[in-house]
């Protein structure tokens, strides 16, 4: 399959020193998935369903805010990939609003909410 049969909603790099894609590290987000691509030579692909997100947090660490990045973290109920951190990514805000937005769209079309998935996961992160 090639990158033009899918239809990606955002995609950008991981960046590096000062806030450049100097990276192997690729995020793409569709209309129903997260996915993470990292590798040169050995490439490894990580997809999370959207309506599987059941919180995220943004982090804005200070060498990142300088070159106007951020990391989102996401917590899902995915049974390999629990945790996913999407680091360093430029317009950290809007690629949240991105995720929300279609998250909300694909549990409108499963008729699945938060409270159908609760105890389903155990986030190890302080709820406040």
């Amino acid at each position: 399959m090639s990158k033009n049969d899918i239809d990606y909603v955002w995609t950008d790099k991981k960046r590096t020193l000062f806030g450049l894609p100097l990276s192997f590290t690729r995020y793409y987000i569709t209309e129903t998935k997260l996915i993470t691509r990292t590798g040169f030579l050995n490439i490894s692909e990580d997809e999370i369903e959207l309506y599987k997100i059941m919180d995220k947090k943004i982090n804005y660490p200070l060498g990142q805010r300088i070159v106007g990045c951020g990391t989102i973290i996401i917590y899902s109920k995915d049974i390999d990939t629990p945790t996913k951190e999407i680091k360093s990514i430029k317009n950290v805000r809007k690629v949240s609003d991105t995720i929300d937005k279609y998250i909300n769209q694909m549990r409108d079309r499963y008729g699945i909410r938060g409270r159908d998935m609760v105890g389903s996961v155990s986030c190890d992160h302080d709820i406040l």
